[in-house]
C-alpha cells in the first residue's frame, strides 16, 4: 500500500522535469525622438477625437455617423460581444459542473408458471411483480475540478488577456474607420476642386479654339493652330467627364463607409473646399506603446499565449475531481406500493497522465513556439507603429513645404493673369495672351489644391499612426453595453 502512494506523490516531480521553454522578453527599443516633426502643436493637445481639431462640422458629423451605423463598426462590436461570451465560457470550466437528470420507466411483466410466495403472519406475499409497474428517479450529479495547482488563476489571466486583445481590436477597427471616412471625404473634396478647375480649363480651351478658328477664317492664322486648339478642347472635355466619374465613385465609397451605401450620391454634399490641417501634437515614439491599439492588442496576445503555455504545463500534473451526487427514486418492491429512497454519494477522482506524456510534451513545445511567435509579432507591431508614425510625420512635413512653395507660385500666376487682363483692357495684349495667362494661373492653382488635399490626407494618416481616435475612458463606456 505504501509503494503506490510513493509513486503517486512522485508523479508531480517527474512532470515538473518536462516544463516548457522560457519565453524571451520582447525587444521594445525605440528612438527617443522622431527624425522629423512638422508644425507641432502643444504636446497636451488631445487626439482622442482628432477629427474635431479640423473645425469641420461635416467631418465630425460623418465620422460620428460611421462609428454608429457603418457595417465595419457594427461588425467590430459583435466580435467584441463574442469575445466576452468566450471569456465567460473559459472561466466557467473551473466552476462546478452538473446536470439534473430524470428517468421514468414503465414495465409490463407477464408471469410464466407459478411464482413462489411466503406467508408473514396472516398475510401471504408473492415474490412476483406481475402486471405494469412504474419506476421514477431523479439524480443531480456534480463534478468539480479541484484547483490544486492554480489553473483557474492562469485561465482567468489568459481569458482576460484574450478579452483585452478583442477590445483593442474593436478600438483599432473604429480608429481605422474614422481615418478612412476623413481620408475619403478629403479625397472627394479634392476631386470636386479638380472638377471645377477642369471645367474652367475646358471653358478656356473652347475660347482659345474660337479665337484660333476666327484667325484662321480671316487668314490671320493657320488652320493647324485651330485644329490643335480643338484637340485641346476635346482633351479638356474628356478630363471633365473622367473627373465626374471619379467624384461619383468617391462619394459612393464614402456612403458605403457611412453605412448609407444604398442612397443616391446626390445626398452627400461635397464642397470644393480644402482647409488647413491642424498642428500635430508633439510626441515621442515611446508613447506608441500606450497609444496604438494594435500594439496593445499584440501585447495582450502575448500574455494569452504565455497563459496557454502555462496551462499546457499544468496538464502534466495530477488532476483531482470532486464528484458529489444526490437522487430520489420511487419503485415498487415485492408487489407492494411504491417505495421512496434517497441515495447520495461523494467521491474524489484522481488522474495522472502517463501514456499520453509524449503528446502533452509535444504540445508544450508547439505552444512554446507559438508564444515565441507572439513575441516576434509584438516586436513587429512596435516597429511597424514607429515606421508608420515616422514616415507620416516626414511626409506631412514635406507636404507643408510643398504647399508653401506652390502657394507662392499660385500667387505669382494670379498676379500675371491680372496684369495681362489690365494690358488687354488697354489694348496692349490680345485675347489669346490673356487666356494663356489665365490657363497658366489655373494650372498653378490646380497643383496647389492637389498639394493641399494631399497634406490634409497625410495629416489624417499622422493622427492615426500616432494612435489617435480613442481613449481608455471612451473604450470603457462604449464596450459596457456588450457585457
Amino acid at each position: 500500500m505504501r509503494r503506490p502512494l510513493i509513486i503517486i506523490a512522485a508523479l508531480p516531480l517527474l512532470a515538473s522535469c518536462a516544463l516548457g521553454p522560457k519565453i524571451p522578453a520582447p525587444n521594445l527599443t525605440l528612438p527617443t525622438a522622431y527624425q522629423s516633426q512638422p508644425t507641432a502643436g502643444p504636446s497636451e493637445t488631445p487626439i482622442d477625437r482628432w477629427w474635431a481639431l479640423y473645425n469641420d462640422p461635416q467631418l465630425e458629423t460623418l465620422v460620428d455617423q460611421a462609428l454608429v451605423n457603418a457595417p465595419d463598426a457594427r461588425s467590430a462590436y459583435e466580435r467584441l460581444k463574442e469575445a466576452r461570451a468566450v471569456r465567460s465560457d473559459a472561466l466557467s470550466n473551473y466552476w462546478p459542473q452538473g446536470a439534473l437528470k430524470g428517468s421514468a420507466t414503465k414495465t409490463d411483466t407477464q408471469p410464466i408458471g407459478t411464482a413462489p410466495s411466503f406467508k408473514l403472519g396472516n398475510q401471504t406475499y408473492s415474490l412476483e411483480n406481475a402486471g405494469v409497474t412504474d419506476t421514477y428517479g431523479v439524480n443531480f450529479d456534480v463534478t468539480w475540478e479541484l484547483d490544486v495547482l492554480g489553473g483557474a488563476s492562469v485561465s482567468r489571466k489568459k481569458a482576460n488577456a484574450d478579452l483585452a486583445a478583442a477590445k483593442f481590436d474593436y478600438v483599432a477597427s473604429r480608429t481605422s474607420l474614422a481615418a478612412s471616412v476623413a481620408d475619403q471625404l478629403f479625397q472627394a473634396r479634392g476631386l470636386a476642386i479638380q472638377l471645377d478647375d477642369a471645367r474652367e480649363e475646358a471653358r478656356l480651351s473652347r475660347e482659345l479654339q474660337t479665337v484660333a478658328q476666327k484667325k484662321a477664317d480671316h487668314g490671320l492664322g493657320a488652320q493647324s493652330d485651330a485644329d490643335q486648339a480643338a484637340s485641346q478642347t476635346a482633351q479638356a472635355d474628356a478630363q471633365v467627364a473622367d473627373l465626374e466619374t471619379q467624384l461619383h465613385a468617391a462619394k459612393r465609397t464614402l456612403l458605403v463607409l457611412l453605412g448609407r451605401g444604398g442612397e443616391p450620391v446626390d445626398n452627400l454634399e461635397t464642397v470644393a473646399y480644402v482647409g488647413t490641417p491642424p498642428p500635430i501634437p508633439a510626441s515621442v515614439p515611446g508613447q506608441l506603446l500606450a497609444r496604438r491599439p494594435d500594439v496593445r492588442e499584440a501585447a495582450q496576445k502575448l500574455v494569452s499565449e504565455k497563459g496557454m503555455l502555462k496551462l499546457d504545463e499544468l496538464a502534466l500534473f495530477p488532476n483531482f475531481t470532486l464528484q458529489p451526487g444526490v437522487g430520489l427514486v420511487s419503485q415498487p418492491i415485492l408487489g407492494t406500493a411504491n417505495s421512496l429512497s434517497n441515495p447520495w454519494s461523494i467521491g474524489v477522482n484522481f488522474a495522472q497522465p502517463i501514456l499520453d506524456m509524449p503528446r502533452l510534451k509535444a504540445e508544450i513545445r508547439a505552444q512554446g513556439a507559438r508564444a515565441d511567435q507572439a513575441v516576434i509579432a509584438y516586436e513587429k507591431a512596435v516597429q511597424t507603429a514607429y515606421g508608420e508614425s515616422d514616415n507620416a510625420l516626414v511626409q506631412l512635413g514635406s507636404d507643408e513645404t510643398r504647399v508653401k512653395l506652390l502657394t507662392a507660385g499660385e500667387a505669382q500666376g494670379l498676379t500675371a493673369y491680372k496684369a495681362s487682363k489690365t494690358r488687354y483692357g488697354a489694348g496692349i495684349d490680345d485675347l489669346s495672351t490673356v487666356l494663356t495667362a489665365e490657363r497658366t494661373w489655373r494650372s498653378a492653382r490646380t497643383a496647389l489644391t492637389g498639394a493641399q488635399v494631399q497634406a490634409m490626407r497625410r495629416s489624417v494618416q499622422a493622427f492615426k499612426a500616432l494612435g489617435g481616435g480613442w481613449s481608455a475612458t471612451e473604450l470603457a463606456a462604449e464596450t459596457h453595453g456588450a457585457r
